[in-house]
């Protein structure tokens, strides 16, 4: 099969490499995106989670300056996503966001952030309960910023209004929520039931139970849904521990990553290519219709924010085994052929 490249719209890391550590360099940056483009990634969007004011204005000031000056970063990466800081910071639905560190809608905060930046900030994930947030949808809307629903306690009136004022996304949708919730009346129902949103899902298996995801699509329809991975550094990697944002987080033996002694999720180590292959591998969908998932469909949501800022894109190609393995890989002058036996064990690293 021959496709178009796959776009992540969420990734905070990948390879051993904490794209939010405040000190990546273009080196490490190149490891990453090498290492993603052997999963058939082309472009995505690096992803800096919630932190406070100053150290996001560093985080992603190291992050462009190492991105702007690698060899790939370029290529792949048209902009960013800022996840937070603007979240509910209740237990739950802060997951591994530190809940101190999140605000008040401030519209002019991602703003002076990007100002310093020679990429722009293409998407936001913010929670439409908060005070303020209808207006700041609103601005970051008519900034040609994407704004997506994430980390949120907003009910079916307060989605709605969000999707009025300009917000087009549901993060992750199923995850950065408390594991207690009304049974229907929740902030998953609510944006299911909201047809303008497009939903992404991190399809892992452990964030998401196969069959629960499998209503989610069928209520969203393939046309609407979106495959992300969250990945953090641990992804691509051995089991052991990573830094993320400032934390430390281990990536366990059933694939999960989590804050050390603690139970919540913290990020993923799926990768992209794996998310198709799981949807084909649980009867979920055709490898057509994962694959746009993985590719047209991302790039459709972001298209708003590209044409907005005037940005084009080189989607690349891949070619896929039977298997759905990542074969080939092209983008630009850059082509690359994968053993599919000898790939994996390239990817496997524990530091960069």
């Amino acid at each position: 099969m021959h496709t178009a490249g796959l776009v992540d719209l969420q990734v905070n890391g990948f390879a051993g490499i904490d794209f939010n550590s405040g000190a990546v360099t273009p080196a490490e940056i190149d490891h990453a995106l090498e290492a993603m483009l052997a999963t058939g990634v082309t472009l995505c969007l690096p992803t800096i989670i919630t932190a406070h004011p100053d150290e996001l204005d560093q985080r992603f000031r190291a992050l462009d300056a190492a991105i702007s000056t690698s060899r790939l970063g370029p290529l792949m990466c048209p902009g960013y996503h800022l996840e937070g800081p603007f979240l509910n910071p209740s237990p739950g639905y802060a997951g591994c966001h530190p809940p101190q560190a999140m605000t008040k809608a401030d519209p002019t905060l991602v703003d002076r952030l990007e100002s310093r930046l020679a990429r722009p900030i293409l998407m936001v994930t913010l929670a439409p309960e908060i005070a303020g947030a209808q207006a700041l949808v609103a601005a970051l809307t008519a900034a040609g910023r994407i704004v997506a629903i994430g980390h949120s306690a907003a009910d079916f009136d307060q989605v709605s209004m969000a999707a009025d004022a300009g917000a087009t996304l549901s993060t992750h949708l199923g995850n950065g929520m408390p594991q207690q919730l009304h049974k229907l009346v929740n902030p998953i129902f609510a944006q299911l039931a909201e047809d303008r949103l497009w939903a992404s899902f991190i399809a892992d298996g452990i964030h998401l139970h196969p069959r629960a995801l499998r209503s989610l699509l069928r209520v969203k329809g393939f046309d609407r849904s979106i495959l992300v991975t969250d990945a953090v550094s641990a992804a691509a990697s051995k089991p052991g521990g990573y830094p993320f944002a400032g934390m430390e987080v281990e990536l366990r033996a059933d694939g999960s990553v989590r804050q050390p002694g603690a139970s919540n999720l913290a990020g993923s180590a799926l990768c992209l290519d794996q998310a198709v292959r799981n949807l084909v591998a649980w009867g979920l969908a055709s490898p057509r219709d994962a694959v746009a998932m993985a590719c047209d469909n991302p790039l459709a949501a972001l298209l708003p924010a590209l044409s907005a800022r005037g940005i084009t894109v080189d989607r690349g190609e891949i070619d896929w085994s039977h298997e759905l393995v990542v074969t080939d890989v092209r983008l630009d002058t850059i082509a690359r052929r994968f053993g599919a036996s000898a790939r994996l064990d390239d990817l496997m690293t524990t530091n960069a």
